[in-house]
């Protein structure tokens, strides 16, 4: 067995990055909590707006810390990250929210699980990132296990398609497209700079859309109460901004294919969180679930996947 010393830099570097992206999952999962609770006090369209603006002024304050230079951008790299903006922040956010509200819960989760497939498929398409057998093993057990995980829960089943499951998977595609123009524009600019820019597009989309509704500025409307601001905190500053830069890095590192596949983990983390803060029962299946995604994980991520 290798030591950690024994272990070359780039092979360390990418064990830094999984295990950061694990980390980012972790939170990600607790997120859909925390975002499942603040759709009782606000409007979805206001919602995602307050959230993004959390996060670009933590991003903001990152960007500067580090003292990230920008460099001079070419237009097609201006237009890449607008571009980018668009899906990863203002598309995603408005087809993922809508979707769920005219889907169940079980279909969502099932649909986002299918996000590594689509980013393998682009990556392919793209790159020419070849899919190896060992890869599509890995993304066929990783879905399996989300599946085992989503479907043990009481009174789940799958409901029949809907405009809610095509605007699903319309976010699917919308997020994995913009990954892959993470990939190509992380040759060229720092991931802090690219996640940063993304978002202040993505934000200003969306706050051009609920500024331009009735009583969308009202104060009730944007103070319901204490616990909700601690949420939208929690929710912007770790589960959007941290996370983004996670996410973003990891891309640059290994790819956006490799970096999907840790998708799986995010209704894995769901589950156990609800178990721990809610009471809800673990069974085996949920276990059979955690330990497919493990090995989806490993399989779909290794040097020769």
């Amino acid at each position: 067995m290798k030591t950690l010393k024994a272990i070359d830099g780039p092979a360390r570097q990418t064990l830094a990055v999984q295990a950061t992206l694990i980390g980012a999952m972790a939170v990600w999962g607790l997120n859909v909590t925390a975002v499942k609770l603040l759709t009782q006090s606000f409007d979805s369209a206001l919602l995602a707006a307050v959230r993004m603006v959390v996060a670009v002024a933590v991003l903001t304050v990152i960007l500067f810390w580090k003292h990230r230079a920008f460099a001079a951008l070419t237009m097609k790299q201006v237009c890449a990250l607008l571009l980018c903006g668009a899906l990863m922040v203002y598309m995603n956010q408005l087809l993922f929210s809508e979707g769920l509200l005219r889907s169940t819960a079980t279909n969502g989760a099932l649909i986002m699980a299918l996000s590594p497939l689509v980013s393998a498929l682009l990556a392919a398409l793209l790159f020419r990132d070849k899919l190896t057998p060992k890869r599509m093993a890995g993304v066929a057990l990783g879905l399996g296990g989300v599946a085992a995980v989503v479907l043990s829960h009481p009174g789940a089943g799958l409901s029949r398609a809907s405009t809610g499951d095509f605007m699903l998977v319309a976010a699917v595609i919308s997020f994995a497209s913009g990954g892959a123009l993470v990939q190509r524009l992380a040759r060229r600019l720092d991931p802090l700079v690219i996640s940063w820019a993304v978002h202040l597009v993505g934000t200003g989309m969306l706050l051009a859309q609920v500024v331009g509704r009735d009583n969308a500025l009202d104060m009730a409307a944007l103070f319901p109460g204490w616990w909700q601001w601690a949420l939208i905190l929690f929710s912007g500053v770790f589960a959007t901004a941290i996370a983004s830069i996670v996410w973003n890095r990891a891309i640059a590192t290994i790819g956006v294919a490799r970096t999907a596949v840790f998708l799986y983990w995010v209704p894995v983390f769901g589950v156990l969180f609800a178990a721990m803060l809610l009471g809800e029962r673990l069974t085996l299946w949920h276990l059979a679930g955690f330990i497919a995604v493990v090995a989806g994980t490993y399989l779909g991520t290794g040097r020769q996947a």
